[in-house]
């Protein structure tokens, strides 16, 4: 039996958000460092050469740390680089599929973002559900617009009706303000770019968040 995802913190290293000049396996070990319980490589546009070679970099930057590492959409890139598992969404291959090629152990994660999608998250095989956007982001445009609080509210608990114990995290806007009432809608954590990323002091910024996220989940208990 695979052990449970730890979703309170997905730090989501988007290089069209961040800049695929930076350093990216420093970036991701200081969001690690910082209290991160999950990094995501996301990488929308770069060739599939430039995608395993980052991915490998930021796998080896986080060596040591304990903290998985998924990539967005790409199962060969994950599968390639020797990551952990992936983050998939409606448009992108089967839960099925991927499960099959990446095998029992892999972590595999899934974008909801309607009723269709929970049912959907219910159905397969995966180690946690990540309902959005919540709001409106630069990072990535999101046709559907954003659900906000009420709309996670309303999708989580379809989730967790059938899947009690799987984890389920919030997307898209989200930063220290919005995290509480993020958890006290139901998030058992938040995925982030720019909170992180785009700060200063990354490390200190996940920290600031991974402390927030505690709280309120000790709150919302």
């Amino acid at each position: 039996m695979r052990p449970k995802v730890d979703f309170r913190l997905n730090a989501i290293v988007d290089v069209d958000a961040i800049g695929g000049d930076k350093d990216l396996g420093a970036l991701a070990l200081a969001a690690a460092r910082g209290g991160a319980t999950i990094i995501q490589y996301r990488d929308k546009n770069s060739p599939t050469r430039l995608m395993v070679e980052r991915a490998r970099t930021i796998h080896v930057a986080l060596k040591g740390t304990g903290v998985p590492l998924v990539v967005n959409d790409r199962i060969d890139v994950a599968l390639a680089a020797g990551v952990e598992g992936v983050h998939i969404g409606r448009e992108d291959m089967p839960v099925s599929d991927a499960r099959q090629l990446l095998g029992p152990e892999a972590i595999i994660g899934l974008t909801v973002k309607n009723e269709a999608d929970a049912r959907t998250a219910i159905e397969a095989d995966i180690d946690y559900a990540c309902i959005g956007g919540l709001f409106e982001t630069p990072a990535k445009h999101n046709p559907d617009g954003p659900i906000g609080f009420d709309g996670f509210s309303r999708l989580a608990p379809i989730i967790r009706k059938d899947k009690p114990d799987l984890p389920i995290g919030a997307i898209a806007g989200i930063d220290l303000d919005r995290t509480p009432p993020a958890i006290a809608a139901g998030a058992d954590g938040v995925a982030v770019i720019s909170a992180i990323f785009r700060q200063a002091d990354p490390q200190s910024s996940a920290a600031a968040l991974r402390a927030v996220v505690d709280l309120s989940l000790k709150v919302r208990a």
